[in-house]
Formats: structure tokens, C-alpha cells, sequence
């Protein structure tokens, strides 16, 4: 894996908001990042998992014991400049808006995973906001074709749509080209093809990506492999304490199991499973 780590500031309001005055919230700090999600999320189902990252330069042995404490070998850079990446995610209900900060996270070149670390891997794991944050993408399509040139699976979770939709759907289809797991949610698979139906979003996608999980929130999830009948897999009904970090758990569960050598129903619903715990944990991390 390599990516984003961030440091976010969970928010849950007791009720609405109250402009220019208190709101009585429940506040608290959680480790994040997309990317360093997923890696931990790997790591706490029994994973083998590295992770490539940057983070404030006095935050490396900080986040490399988070990492470490859920069975995460991370290689952390520390950049001496700007900060650890933050997030202010205000969660209501079943819904979270997100204030961001990319901070040192700009910094991390796809030519940090080494031919090296490629060597012993199955597969490399990456989110959108590793695109979204270059302005050359030259490193990135190496950093692909590298993989792919070794037999490594490349997966690719686009993960905001509000960047998606600055960034641009063709650029940021022609950025990934070669990978072939893809992992996006409903309204990022609509940016993309511009369809809406969710079977027919994850079946014009599978043009592109061999294996496509389009998660519908608590719809579950939609599976389209190439030449393969179109599967869905239903959410499991439990109380939401905090959505934050559903998406990545799902994709750590599906690629850890797929990795094993499981079909992808199998993957998609340990996926599902891994999702249901997070939703009730606050922050985007395994709890501890």
C-alpha cells in the first residue's frame, strides 16, 4: 500500500449546528488516510501489509507505532517543511462532511515503492488522493507499470468525488490506466461513466478494470468482474455510530481475502463484514 496518512478530528454534534454560537459535540482525534486505512485495516484481519507514507517530520515514530499496532511494516518519510495531513470530519447520521488538509501528503512520489518492496508483493493497493495530489503523473503510471511488469495487482480506490470532479474523469481514468481492481462508491462510479443505474455503472467500468466493487453505502455493494455475471451483496443492517472509513475497510477486506485466493463474492463479503465494524467505530481505523 501507499498513500495518504492523515491525523483527523472526528466531530459528532449532539444536534444541529448552531451558527456563531456552542454546538455541544463529541469530539475526538483519530490516525486516517485513506491509504493507511486500508493498511491498517489489512493488518488487523491477519494481512501481510507494508505501507509507503509521509508525515510531518516529528510525527514518523508516531504513526509508525499506529501502523505498527495493527500489523502495519510502515516505511514513513518525514517531511521537515509541512505538516502531517488533517482532516475535520463532522459526522450526521449516516452522512460526514470533511474539511481537509493535505499537508506533507503532497510530498509522497509513487517512486517511493522501490522495485525492491514490488519484488515480494501480490498486489499494491493506492487511493485517489495520491492522483489528485501530483501535478505529474509521469511517476504514477511508472509506478503502475512497474507493478504490472512484475505480476503485481494494482487496486485503486478514487475516494472523494468532490476531488474526482475537480480533477476531471478522463484524467483521472487515463492516471490509472493498467490497474485492474477499482473501488469506487455510487456517485464516484456516476462521475465516471456519466450512467446512473448501479449494475450498469459497474458493468461500463469493467471496460476498463477487471474487477469493479461499487459500494452503495447500506445498499451493500455491487460486483462486476469481466465476462463474469454481476453479483450484489447486501449491506449488513446495523446502527451507524460513524461512517468514516466504511469504504476502506471494504476494500481491505476484499482485497485481503481476494489476495488468499477466494472468489469475489467471498471477497466482497468479508468486505461487507469488515465495513459493519467500522461503522460502528469512530474514526476510519480497526479499533484497538
Amino acid at each position: 500500500m501507499f498513500g495518504d496518512v492523515i491525523d483527523d478530528v472526528v466531530v459528532v454534534p449532539n444536534g444541529p449546528i448552531r451558527w456563531d454560537t456552542d454546538t455541544p459535540s463529541s469530539i475526538r482525534n483519530r490516525a486516517g488516510g485513506s491509504a493507511a486505512n486500508v493498511a491498517a485495516w489489512i493488518g488487523s484481519l491477519g494481512g501481510a501489509v507494508d505501507f509507503v507514507g509521509i508525515v510531518g517530520a516529528d510525527d514518523v515514530s508516531r504513526h509508525t507505532a499506529l501502523l505498527r499496532s495493527a500489523g502495519v511494516t510502515a516505511h514513513l518519510e518525514g517531511d521537515p517543511t509541512h505538516p502531517t495531513g488533517a482532516i475535520v470530519i463532522i459526522v450526521q447520521g449516516e452522512r460526514r462532511t470533511m474539511l481537509s488538509e493535505g499537508g506533507a501528503n503532497a510530498g509522497l512520489s509513487p517512486d517511493a515503492v522501490t522495485d525492491e518492496m514490488l519484488a515480494g508483493a501480490g498486489l499494491i493497493h493506492f487511493t485517489g488522493y495520491s492522483v489528485f495530489s501530483q501535478s505529474d503523473q509521469a511517476p504514477l503510471r511508472r509506478l503502475i507499470s512497474r507493478a504490472s511488469r512484475r505480476g503485481v495487482v494494482v487496486s485503486v480506490d478514487p475516494a472523494s468525488a468532490g476531488f474526482l470532479k475537480d480533477f476531471g474523469a478522463g484524467e483521472f481514468l487515463a492516471a490509472i490506466d493498467g490497474a485492474q481492481l477499482f473501488f469506487p462508491n455510487l456517485e464516484e462510479g456516476r462521475l465516471l461513466t456519466g450512467l446512473t443505474d448501479p449494475v450498469a455503472v459497474a458493468e461500463r467500468l469493467t471496460e476498463r478494470f477487471h474487477i469493479v466493487a461499487l459500494t452503495l453505502d447500506t445498499a451493500g455493494v455491487v460486483v462486476a468482474e469481466r465476462g463474469q455475471p454481476t453479483l450484489t451483496v447486501p449491506a449488513i443492517p446495523i446502527e451507524i455510530a460513524d461512517p468514516t472509513g466504511a469504504g476502506d475497510a471494504f476494500a481491505a477486506g476484499f482485497l485481503e481475502t481476494y489476495a488468499s485466493g477466494a472468489g469475489v463474492f467471498s471477497a466482497a463479503e468479508a468486505g461487507v463484514r469488515a465495513a459493519s465494524i467500522a461503522v460502528v467505530t469512530v474514526g476510519g481505523r480497526p479499533p484497538a
